[in-house]
């Protein structure tokens, strides 16, 4: 999880998806990359010696600030293999045609593939970038 150093416009954010949607596909790297108000939560997949280095890199870019490593560990199956990037966005028109693109609202079931654990972490991140999530309202609590 990091913050942005300064507001990413639509332009700019729609340049570093098609950068980097090329630049994971290329390496075998999967996951997601929320970003709202400025907030930006990003999980990645892949073999460990390519995505170690990618973090590396990351972590030191000006773009952002307060980088924070929540989770690291070793997986047997990827739990966003099929996924693209989700952002909530700056300007909901700006944003609406691009591919890969998901309001909040769209975002409100997790992936099938997730362990208890993994869906844990990304409902805090939800919650910390979107705010509450949907699985954290009282109202959408199922009975027990």
């Amino acid at each position: 999880m990091s913050v942005a150093a300064q507001d990413i416009d639509d332009l700019e954010l729609r340049a570093m998806l098609d950068k980097y949607r090329q630049y994971n596909t290329a390496r075998g790297i999967t996951g997601m990359l929320l970003y709202s108000n400025g907030h930006i939560a990003q999980i990645l997949e892949g073999e460990a010696d390519v995505v170690e280095p990618l973090y590396e890199e990351i972590s030191s870019d000006t773009r952002h600030v307060n980088v924070v490593k929540m989770v690291h560990k070793t997986i047997t199956q990827r739990s966003f293999a099929e996924w693209s990037m989700a952002f909530h966005p700056l300007d909901e028109v700006g944003f609406a045609h691009l591919e890969g693109f998901f309001l909040p609202s769209e975002v409100s079931q997790n992936p099938a593939s997730l362990s208890m654990s993994d869906a844990l972490v990304l409902n805090m991140v939800r919650d910390a970038v979107f705010g509450t999530s949907p699985s954290s309202d009282p109202d959408s609590a199922a009975a027990s």
